[in-house]
């Protein structure tokens, strides 16, 4: 059963459910702040369209820079933007920031506390034809490990347009994760959004839950229409959507595995450093349950449609429903 108190796409299950690009929010989302306050800026570098950023660079040509495809400079220059009381946000490819200019973030941005937001568009295999070379499935590790950085990996669009909203005032140093590829709407403009705080999208509709999904990004979806089988097949499970990865909803994620005793987490990343690690070093501290991992399992992407990577990589919902009964 769904939560009622999200108000989530009730067509989220059909055939026909609507499907948008994760990245678009941003760009809507960007604009929107922009509109708020006049101290955003926009920091692109070389692919303006493709991260969605024209929206704003459009409306404020005076506040957007086209750095070009010097990713160093572009972490550079927006920490300086930060320190004379700017709020920058940067965007290219997950695999070029934060790949390529990991240590600028990590040195000018982050160290220094500075107020940018690093969107990673592209991320995931689901980038599909690029293929491996520009396929970010480590950028959640890289980035979650950095001190004052916050990493929030949206579901969809509407999710990706409220996250940049929120990050636009918060100040701090922030990654936010974006897929290419057209994702299924499953919040709607009601459903609330807090960084920071998980969500609980789908419980049982009778009895307890045997098994807890915790799912980010993209492939929240997939996890949903998983746990929708599986109820179908006599198995209770719960799906939270863990958007913000960090700060960790600790307090959401322990009482999970607490009431169902079992944990799979799902994400369109390296099993290694990822979402996955974040939940498990939480409950090896707090609650040690039975875990399973759903994700690329040490391995580089490759060329493929979307589709078809997802299921090589074992990310689909057939992977999903697998390793929930593996733990069953």
């Amino acid at each position: 059963m769904l939560n009622p108190d999200l108000k989530l796409n009730e067509n989220l299950f059909s055939d026909s459910v609507e499907q948008v690009p994760i990245r678009k929010g941003f760009g809507e989302g960007l604009l929107e702040a922009g509109k708020l306050d006049e101290r955003v800026v926009g920091l692109c570098a070389d692919l303006t369209e493709s991260t969605q950023m024209h929206l704003f660079r459009d409306a404020f040509p005076n506040r957007f820079i086209q750095v070009g495809i010097a990713e160093q400079n572009l972490a550079s220059v927006a920490s300086g933007m930060s320190a004379m009381g700017k709020i920058p946000f940067i965007s290219s490819y997950a695999m070029f920031s934060p790949g390529r200019n990991w240590e600028q973030i990590r040195t000018t941005i982050c160290y220094n506390d500075r107020g940018v937001i690093i969107a990673g568009s592209h991320a995931g295999v689901s980038v599909g034809p690029d293929g491996g070379t520009h396929q970010a499935i480590e950028d959640i590790a890289i980035t979650r490990v950095i001190p004052n950085m916050i990493v929030v990996s949206p579901c969809d669009s509407i999710e990706a347009r409220k996250a940049t909203l929120a990050l636009a005032k918060l100040g701090k140093p922030a990654y936010l994760r974006l897929a290419r590829e057209k994702t299924p709407i499953i919040t709607t403009i009601d459903t609330p959004f807090v960084l920071g705080k998980a969500q609980i999208m789908l419980s049982p509709k009778e009895g307890l839950a045997r098994v807890g999904i915790i799912a980010t990004g993209a492939l929240v979806h997939k996890a949903l229409v998983a746990a929708s089988k599986l109820e179908q097949e006599g198995i209770n499970v719960k799906v939270m959507n863990l958007a913000t990865i960090k700060p960790l909803d600790i307090e959401s994620v322990t009482k999970l595995a607490m009431e169902t005793g079992k944990i799979v987490t799902v994400e369109e990343h390296q099993i290694s450093g990822g979402m996955g690690s974040a939940v498990a070093e939480c409950l090896a501290k707090n609650h040690p349950v039975h875990m399973g991992f759903v994700g690329v399992y040490d391995q580089f992407g490759q060329s493929g449609t979307p589709a078809e990577l997802i299921e090589h990589y074992g990310m689909g919902v057939d992977s999903i429903i697998k390793k929930v009964k593996e733990l069953l």
